[in-house]
């Protein structure tokens, strides 16, 4: 089993949730987020003074699917989040290390 952690832009997480729904993922996970990596925030201006917002708001999404499958949704996902712009986003792909996942 793998756990994919995808970080994308706050606009393109309908898109990616959907794309997700749609490929039967039987778990999904779902966090606001602050962050930047190579944008490094951006500059804004408020009542004519500029200041710096160093963490840019994101979305967290953490899935977890077989082995198999981790490939497959991680290219789904890539394709539906992908603008061509700085700071699309993020898929981190982990190996977990138990069998399943423990319910209560």
């Amino acid at each position: 089993m793998k756990q994919l952690t995808i970080v994308v832009k706050p606009f393109c997480a309908e898109a990616v949730l959907r794309a997700i729904a749609e490929m039967d993922v039987v778990a999904c996970m779902v966090r606001e987020a602050k962050g930047y990596s190579r944008q490094k925030g951006y500059l804004d201006r408020y009542v004519g003074s500029e200041y710096s917002l160093a963490f840019l708001p994101k979305v967290e999404i953490g899935v977890w699917v077989s082995d198999e499958r981790a490939q497959e949704v991680a290219d789904r996902i890539a394709r539906t989040a992908r603008t061509g712009r700085i700071g699309d986003g993020k898929i981190f792909v982990v190996a977990m290390g138990l069998p399943d996942a423990l319910e209560f």
